[in-house]
């Protein structure tokens, strides 16, 4: 028998393979980075921080993400990568000792109404395997357990020629048994159209009755339905009799000829239902979604009860407990129900369930239930639930990829957040984290600071090293690391009081509570206390009231800063007036784009597999406009040279002199007051950061009407330094007479308040409460509730 020997050798250095232990970045000119070179360190946390718009996100998820997914799609055939999204390469000279990177973004996860908690994480999918087996009565696979499978059958035969006049026919039949709720098809709300809101029922067709957008005169839609022949044009719709009414609302699709021209006529509900109610509402432009949302009720299905699933798959118990009742659990009482399941024949299924939903709890989102809809998750909570797949993972040498972590995070729930960065770290993995907040920048290994400013100002690797190396340079981010906002020793009185009465949104408890006006009101409290249900829906949206909330602005490369805001309006009329010409010449999306590349700037050219090649359009040199356009000038500029400009520059240049238009004007006073002077009108909305985002959103909405604003977790995406100036413009909304309601976290706003009011104690249904109403200086006194001693933390009390 011979046995395998081994010989001790002394090892003659470092392994060649231990020697490729950092991401090496040169000459990164992605966006607004300008020739970044940088070396970051394997298997450690490193922490990229920066004004808004400084390049942070530029360079860890359009740079470094973003390669490393591009060199993973092309070890792929050619025939998967077609069905692949065509990725350029990003604009670097040199990227070096990538891994496999996996971005947890702030995106909010897809709207659509049938997405949910459990089906974006698989619990659902698992939940559904467990019933099918274990429920009684048996009633089917999986798919009977599912609100996105409807029950079909079908039956028919089909004939078989053998030949030789030997044919005969068979018969088949096919059934498949769906969880869908019919009545809702598995949406669990209907909507209930208000007609009052569609149209004057006083007026004929002839007299321009719709009150609906798009729905005007001339256009071809009411001309189709005024010339359909189906009505009288003089006749008012109230006095439509039975079967004109049914036409006028309710018909099927019909072709009609109008002008020699086959166009189709429907009745004026399923063609709403069509246009509108089958979008996003998110997506949807302002006066759209206010039409939808006073045009339309959403109520619970009463078939299903809001459920989504059908009375058979709802029949099938597990003990006492349906699919439905297991869904609308709090994930931590449904972690515990699944724990109680002893089933053998089922261990491996209960084992995986077991760890997703610990994960939950582990991940701080034990309060939702699988049930909740992930349209309607915040961002922070959208980014934590994308990481439930990722805790326990037996991956290793994987760069984790965060964009600010901490958002929507109370301080207590960033501690928890902090442990799962440093435990995916211990595991050999490279983290790498884009964050503003000092408690998560104190666990990192590295710091990398780019600044020194945002947009054309930033761009550049100010600092990189230790936090205490950061905290004694002279970077924007070191300077105001421990920066502290302190508590006023005097805070404003109220001028009245918002009263709120039996509030029991969600998991509130009946709160009873009196939200002061004239000052600066703070709600806080962890996450999933309640903060959201109590001020969204307790105040009324009506008109007084101005809700920002976290929705994130949508935009396509058209566009930008001044037609999101409004401001492309009346710089194109301006241009309009001091030429003699329409205003439409002044917009690159209508007649005054150039010819060649429609507006767009650059020529796209598609490659199939390979990456689409931008080229800058050789006619317009990538103004955008043709050169008719740019031949009329206001103030002695064209209208690509005004589009160029920075918000600082456009506010001198309209604000006097022959371009002076006060209109213009007022739009850049506002972006200038949240700190975005130097972005410039044109510049794409696909280019700018989160907290840039924001931002341009706070100064879209300063400009409606109303005494009280509601802001959702402003300080989103922003710096410490844009903290300070966010406070500065909040004060100047109260000191100008209206009333400020923020929803917040972050302790330099909760110190800056007038007045306090925290929920709690805990998420969920251990939330729901008022655990305390005061002034920020009582909170700290009394520290008794997690937000009073984290507050009393901060200001060193």
């Amino acid at each position: 028998m011979s046995k395998a020997t081994t010989t001790d050798r002394q090892s003659p250095g470092p392994h060649v393979a231990d020697s490729h232990d950092v991401i090496r970045v040169h000459g990164a000119r992605e966006n607004n980075l300008r020739d970044v070179s940088i070396e970051i360190p394997k298997r450690r946390l490193t922490v990229f921080t920066g004004v808004s718009g400084s390049g942070k996100s530029s360079l860890v998820f359009d740079t470094i993400a973003a390669e490393s997914q591009r060199l993973i799609n092309e070890t792929y055939s050619a025939f998967l990568q077609g069905f692949m999204p065509n990725l350029a390469r990003p604009e670097v000279d040199v990227l070096d000792g990538l891994t496999t990177a996996i971005a947890v973004d702030q995106q909010r996860m897809g709207s659509d109404p049938r997405s949910t908690v459990g089906t974006a994480t698989d619990a659902n999918a698992m939940l559904r395997i467990l019933f099918s087996r274990l429920g009684t009565p048996h009633i089917g696979p999986p798919g009977a357990f599912s609100f996105n499978t409807a029950s079909v059958s079908a039956s028919g035969g089909f004939t078989v020629d053998r030949g030789a006049d030997k044919t005969r026919t068979e018969k088949v039949s096919f059934s498949r048994t769906g969880g869908m709720c019919t009545h809702c098809e598995g949406r669990g709300t209907v909507s209930d159209i208000d007609l009052t809101q569609l149209y004057d029922d006083s007026k004929s067709l002839s007299e321009d009755p719709f009150t609906i957008p798009t729905y005007t005169g001339d256009g071809w839609v009411v001309r189709v339905i005024a010339e359909s022949g189906f009505f009288d044009k003089d006749k008012p719709i109230r006095k439509y009799t039975k079967k004109e009414r049914h036409d006028f609302l309710y018909r099927e699709p019909v072709k009609v000829k109008i002008n020699g021209v086959n166009l189709t006529y429907e009745g004026l509900i399923p063609k709403i239902q069509k246009t509108f109610l089958s979008k996003d509402r998110e997506s949807m432009q302002p006066h759209i979604r206010a039409f939808v949302d006073r045009a339309v009720t959403f109520t619970r299905c009463p078939e299903c009860e809001g459920t989504r699933l059908s009375e058979l798959a709802r029949s099938s118990k597990i003990g006492k407990v349906n699919i439905a009742d297991a869904c609308a659990m709090e994930i931590r009482d449904l972690a515990e129900w699944v724990r109680g399941l002893k089933e053998p024949s089922v261990v491996p299924l209960l084992t995986k369930l077991q760890h997703t939903l610990d994960s939950f709890v582990e991940i701080g989102l034990g309060y939702l239930s699988l049930d909740r809809a992930s349209g309607t998750l915040s961002g922070g909570e959208a980014q934590r639930t994308k990481m439930i797949r990722h805790l326990g993972s037996s991956l290793t040498d994987v760069t984790y990829v965060f964009d600010e972590p901490s958002i929507g995070l109370h301080p207590h729930d960033i501690q928890r957040m902090n442990k799962l960065l440093l435990r995916l770290r211990d595991k050999g993995n490279t983290v790498l984290v884009v964050e503003h907040k000092p408690e998560t920048i104190a666990i990192a290994d590295h710091v990398v600071d780019l600044g020194p400013g945002a947009g054309r100002a930033g761009g550049t690797v100010c600092f990189e090293g230790t936090l205490e190396g950061l905290r004694g340079s002279d970077t924007v981010t070191g300077r105001h690391l421990d920066d502290r906002a302190k508590i006023k020793a005097t805070v404003r009185k109220p001028t009245g009081a918002l009263e709120i009465r039996g509030a029991s949104a969600n998991n509130l408890h009946s709160v009873d509570v009196d939200i002061p006006l004239g000052v600066l009101t703070v709600v806080t409290g962890v996450a999933g206390s309640g903060k959201s249900s109590l001020v969204h829906g307790s105040i009324p949206a009506d008109e007084g009231v101005v809700a920002i909330d976290q929705t994130p602005i949508r935009g396509s490369r058209r566009s930008n800063p001044a037609t999101y805001t409004g401001l492309a309006d009346p710089i194109r009329k301006a241009f309009a007036k001091a030429n003699g010409v329409k205003p439409a010449l002044f917009s690159a999306n209508s007649e005054g784009a150039c010819p060649t590349c429609n507006g767009a700037g650059v020529i796209y050219t598609d490659l199939a597999i390979m990456q689409s090649v931008a080229t800058p359009c050789e006619e317009c040199e990538g103004r955008r406009f043709e050169a008719s356009v740019l031949e009329y000038r206001l103030g002695g500029r064209d209208i690509s040279e005004v589009l160029a400009m920075p918000v600082a520059e456009a506010e001198e240049f309209f604000g006097s002199g022959e371009a002076r238009t006060p209109a213009a004007h007022k739009i850049l006073e506002r972006l200038a007051d949240v700190g975005l002077g130097y972005l410039t009108l044109g510049q794409p909305l696909t280019t700018l950061s989160g907290g840039e985002r924001q931002r341009l959103k706070l100064a879209t909405h300063m400009g409606e009407k109303g005494g009280v604003y509601v802001l959702d977790e402003p300080t989103t995406g922003l710096h410490l330094a844009d903290v300070e100036h966010l406070l500065g413009l909040l004060d100047r909304l109260v000191d100008s007479g209206k009333s400020v309601i923020v929803i917040e976290h972050h302790q330099a706003v909760m110190a800056h308040a007038d007045w306090i009011i925290d929920l709690g104690p805990g998420a969920g249904h251990d939330g729901g409460r008022i655990v305390f109403e005061g002034t920020p200086a009582d909170l700290v006194e009394a520290r008794s509730t997690l937000t009073g001693e984290h507050l009393a933390a901060y200001v060193c009390a």
